[in-house]
Parts: C-alpha cells; sequence; structure tokens
C-alpha cells in the first residue's frame, strides 16, 4: 500500500513538473514574440526610412509640393512644445489626483473618481480631440498650438492619476505616522514626506504617459491642426511630426513617404528616450536610497 502511494505520488510530481516546464516555455515564447514584434517594427523603419536621416531632416522645413529634400524640423520643435503644454495640464490634475485617490481611498466620491479615470484609460484618443475642438478650438475661433497641449494633456491624466496612485499607496504607513505624531498636518505630511518618498514612480509614471501621447494623431488633428512654417504664436496652428507623418504617409510622392518612414523612426527615438530616461532615473534613485 505505502509503496502504490508513493509511485502515484511521484507520478503526480513528474506529471506537475513536465506542465510546469511546458508552462515555462510557452510564456518563454510570449515573452520572445513581443520582442520579435518591436524589433521588426524598428527593423522596418530603418529599412525605409534611414537614407532620409540627415542634417536637412532635423534643421530645414518642409519643401514645397513636388520638390525633393528638406526636413522636418518645425515639426519636431512642434511636438516638444506639445509635449511641454501637456505637462502643464495634466501633471498638476494627475497627481493631485493620485495622491487623493491613494490618501483618501476609503472615501466613497475615490472610488468613483478611480473608476472614472479607469474610464478615461479607455476612450478612443479621437474622443479627446473632439472634446478639446469644442473646448478650446471653437472658442478661441481657431486651431492653436494650445489646443493641441490641452489634448494630449487631457490625455495623460487618467494614467498619472493611477500610477501615481499605486506608488503612494506603496510608502510605508510608518511615514505618516511619524509625521503626524510629530503634530505636522496630513496635508504636510503628504507634500512633504508621503510625495517625496513616492517621486520615482510618480516620475516614472509621467514619462510613461508623456510617451504614450507623444505619438498620438488624431487629437492634433482637431486641436493643433499643423503648419508649414515655424511656430511664432502659441495661439495659431502648429506643426508636429506625427501629423507630418500621417500628411506625407498618404501623399503621392515617393520622397514624401521616404521622410515619413524617417519621421516615424524619430518618434520611435523620442519613446524610447523617454522610457529610457524613466528607467534610468528609477534605477538611480533607488541605488541613491540604499546609499550604493
Amino acid at each position: 500500500m505505502k509503496e502504490a502511494i508513493l509511485a502515484a505520488f511521484e507520478k503526480s510530481r513528474s506529471r506537475r513538473a513536465i506542465w510546469d516546464s511546458a508552462m515555462v516555455y510557452v510564456l518563454s515564447l510570449c515573452a520572445f514574440g513581443v520582442l520579435c514584434v518591436l524589433f521588426l517594427i524598428i527593423f522596418h523603419l530603418l529599412v525605409q526610412g534611414v537614407t532620409s536621416l540627415n542634417l536637412d531632416f532635423f534643421t530645414h522645413l518642409p519643401k514645397p509640393v513636388g520638390e525633393k529634400g528638406g526636413g522636418m524640423a518645425n515639426g519636431i520643435a512642434g511636438t516638444f512644445t506639445l509635449l511641454a503644454l501637456a505637462i502643464c495640464v495634466g501633471v498638476p490634475i494627475g497627481l493631485g489626483a493620485g495622491v487623493y485617490l491613494s490618501e483618501y481611498a476609503e472615501l466613497k466620491f475615490a472610488h468613483t473618481v478611480r473608476f472614472m479615470a479607469d474610464v478615461m484609460n479607455g476612450i478612443p484618443s479621437i474622443v479627446y480631440g473632439i472634446f478639446a475642438y469644442i473646448v478650446c478650438v471653437l472658442p478661441m475661433h481657431g486651431f492653436s498650438a494650445l489646443s493641441g497641449g490641452f489634448a494630449l494633456g487631457i490625455m495623460m491624466i487618467p494614467m498619472i492619476s493611477r500610477t501615481s496612485e499605486q506608488f503612494v499607496r506603496m510608502v510605508p504607513n510608518q511615514l505618516r505616522e511619524a509625521g503626524l505624531a510629530l503634530g505636522v498636518p496630513k496635508w504636510r505630511v503628504t507634500i512633504d514626506i508621503v510625495v517625496p518618498a513616492a517621486l520615482a514612480g510618480i516620475m516614472t509614471g509621467i514619462m510613461v504617459s508623456l510617451a504614450r501621447v507623444a505619438g498620438e494623431t488624431a487629437p492634433l488633428l482637431f486641436t493643433a491642426f499643423g503648419n508649414r512654417y515655424w511656430q511664432h504664436s502659441l495661439t495659431q496652428p502648429i506643426a508636429a511630426l506625427p501629423l507630418q507623418v500621417f500628411t506625407y504617409a498618404i501623399s503621392p510622392f515617393d520622397d514624401w513617404h521616404r521622410q515619413a518612414w524617417a519621421g516615424a523612426i524619430v518618434l520611435i527615438l523620442m519613446v524610447l528616450l523617454i522610457n529610457g530616461w524613466a528607467q534610468f532615473y528609477v534605477m538611480s534613485r533607488n541605488r541613491w536610497s540604499s546609499g550604493k
């Protein structure tokens, strides 16, 4: 009887070990598939557009229709302008909402805000563009950089709020209790102790949300509209790299097609650099905190 039980146990353990190894291989293949997709995209972009990446691409304005050459300098500068405006709109609101959701999570209103933030995360970007068109473009009687930055900024809010909530919640309660024990008001404890302790994670969430909106095109079609020249006023239409990539990609000119691929490469590099900087910042903060 004992031998039969041991044999059954060994058979069961062997079966579990086989299934465990099989699932490890399946999950490894899935992870490898993610890398393959990314590398295939980057490889295809490089093959199609690397020949158009030169100094003129980064320093010159687009050429008139039908002429070869030129660049997307105004689009690159416009993209950074729009991202700066988006930060001004999205970061204060998103960070404030995230801190509120973490520090007052037991309130019913916090549950409502959390649910609405999750809903906002699933809203298509073109809907944000239409909303910004109604709220900003129509009252201002024209397309502008401000309306484009507003559209991108409100897209950043739900992601920043949810990531900030998670990282602020990870701060040990002992820090909060120590501040409160000294007689410091809760709002000062939150601002001076809790938020700085979660700063690395908060910055990561901000950078990830910034990388997400950097390549958005649909909202800018309704707000920034695009411009073939340098931008001199935030109340006027502004060029953006995604807009120029879209315009060049649907054009009938081969040279514009090559520049569209080159613009896509620059967008991918921007996203990689933003995410890479976020990872580097987190690692450096962790090393500083551990004293290494």
